[in-house]
């Protein structure tokens, strides 16, 4: 691996972990002796940070982790929700019903209570977006998602973790792929909108100091 590709994922994990919390600097020299590359390396890694928005650049050798507040999560959502309907539509037709009907049973055996079992969790709904990226094959469509679900990362681990909410979410999705093996797309697309909507709020909802609905 490349040290600018070493380097890249270990920020990108930090800052997707909360290691590397909003507003945290990322000085050039600290940052170089830290990760044990040199400033060039550590400047191309920067500048696909950059590029996925999860830092800026405050000065010529000053960057910075971005914040996210609740603006850029309605913002984000907004590109998910186009995305993610159109991805279940088209996953509807081109996927492979047995693949979802295994999915759907996963989902509704799923344990979301305790760290092992939430992390259970998330790695199931990591199979179901590659499932679906593979059913969608559109590269355009799912390259737009993996830069989505970049920053959903982040969301997730701002938020506090809702048991109600996991296992609501998990019957969200095993609604989703059940709609998924039967190839209607229709309901898919419909299933796919609510559990947005609800994703939404319940992020919003446990946002530290997020504002009342409609006063953002």
């Amino acid at each position: 691996m490349r040290a600018s590709d070493r380097a890249y994922a270990t920020l990108l994990s930090e800052i997707q972990d909360g290691i590397l919390p909003p507003g945290a600097v990322l000085g050039e020299v600290e940052q170089s002796t830290r990760l044990g590359v040199s400033r060039t390396p550590l400047r191309e890694a920067l500048g696909r940070l950059a590029a996925d928005g999860l830092v800026v650049q405050q000065s010529p050798r000053v960057t910075v982790v971005a914040a996210i507040d609740t603006a850029d999560i309605r913002a984000l959502f907004e590109v998910r929700r186009a995305l993610e309907e159109t991805a279940a539509r088209l996953a509807a037709v081109r996927g492979d019903a047995a693949t979802f009907a295994e999915l759907a049973r996963s989902f509704g055996d799923a344990n979301v209570t305790g760290s092992e079992g939430v992390e259970a969790y998330y790695a199931l709904i990591a199979r179901f977006d590659r499932q679906l990226d593979d059913a969608v094959a559109n590269e355009f469509l799912t390259s737009a998602l993996r830069n989505v679900r970049t920053h959903l990362v982040r969301v997730r681990r701002l938020a506090r973790d809702n048991p109600d909410r996991l296992a609501a979410s998990a019957a969200e999705h095993r609604l989703i792929a059940s709609a998924l093996a039967v190839r209607d797309a229709d309901l898919a697309a419909h299933a796919t909108h609510v559990h947005l909507h609800n994703a939404l709020e319940s992020a919003l909802a446990n946002i530290p100091d997020s504002p009342p609905e409609g006063t953002s």
